[in-house]
């Protein structure tokens, strides 16, 4: 499954300081399509690093070729997980509690089940981020549970790149895997609904964006953001503003099925944090 984005770069020109030069490299990971643009010294060689650091991330999370996150679904274990995959298990059982478990990544088995015309029933008593195991040394999963990363790899994976590039010494730049973050800015991005077409911009300095439509994928007749408690999606787009793009990326899917109250009350405990969100009707808000 390749994950549209609702995200489109309007302005990029404007980031650019006035005699600088940018480089920038386009390529897929993780089903999303890749964009980095940065300026600086030793910017090719940067992005020559980016484009082995992706290779590396997409042998932890890929769900479709062999990864950490294969054999964890395959074997129902995962023995010395890495470091990165520790910490993103760590961010998404944060996410979930914030989130009252809207976000839950063991969705995947009723994924499988919509997008293939069987029965899900059996599928969504799998459901339950709580019955996955974690420790420094194994992740187990429940009997008959898998996971899917899709709806906050992406996010990670920019925050990695980004932590490197910064890391580096990069100053001025946009990484786009998926989700947008930017070093300096601003950067001006566009936020769309698929049926409202570009519903707002944004200038994005420091932080990062993610943007979350569930019809914009189908599993079956369902539309792909699930709820674990099996209740249709409430929003027609949420794209939220963060601190992380890794947060931003599990919030944006979370909220889709959180109605305002609950994203108001989430969003109060994360300083830095804003959303915005259009309605089945095509009504833009912000909370």
């Amino acid at each position: 499954m390749k994950r549209r984005r609702f995200l489109t770069l309007t302005a990029a020109a404007l980031a650019i300081p006035r005699g600088a030069r940018a480089s920038s490299w386009q390529g897929t990971a993780l089903g999303a399509d890749v964009s980095i643009t940065l300026t600086g010294r030793g910017s090719q060689d940067a992005l020559a690093g980016v484009r082995q650091t992706l290779a590396r991330i997409e042998g932890l999370f890929s769900l479709y070729t062999p990864s950490a996150l294969t054999q964890l679904n395959t074997q129902g274990t995962l023995p010395a997980p890495p470091a990165d995959f520790t910490a993103l298990c760590q961010i998404i059982s944060r996410v979930h509690a914030l989130t009252g478990g809207r976000f839950d990544p063991t969705v995947q088995p009723l994924w499988t089940a919509l997008a293939t015309g069987t029965d899900p029933r059996a599928a969504r008593a799998l459901i339950g981020w709580d019955r996955v195991t974690l420790s420094p040394d194994r992740i187990t999963l429940a009997p008959g549970q898998a996971l899917t990363f899709n709806g906050i790899a992406q996010g990670f994976a920019t925050d990695i790149i980004t932590a490197e590039l910064a890391a580096a010494g990069f100053t001025h730049a946009l990484i786009n895997i998926g989700e947008y973050r930017a070093l300096g800015g601003p950067w001006h991005i566009g936020i769309a609904d698929p049926a409202a077409g570009q519903i707002a911009q944004l200038a994005l300095t420091g932080k990062a964006v993610a943007t979350s439509s569930p019809a914009a994928i189908m599993a079956g007749n369902t539309p792909h953001i699930l709820s674990p408690a099996g209740h249709p999606p409430l929003w027609s787009t949420a794209s939220v503003t963060a601190p992380s793009a890794a947060l931003a990326d599990a919030l944006s899917t979370a909220f889709c099925l959180m109605d305002r109250a609950a994203i108001t009350q989430t969003l109060a405990k994360l300083p830095g944090t804003e959303a915005r969100l259009v309605d089945m009707d095509g009504n833009l808000s912000r909370a």
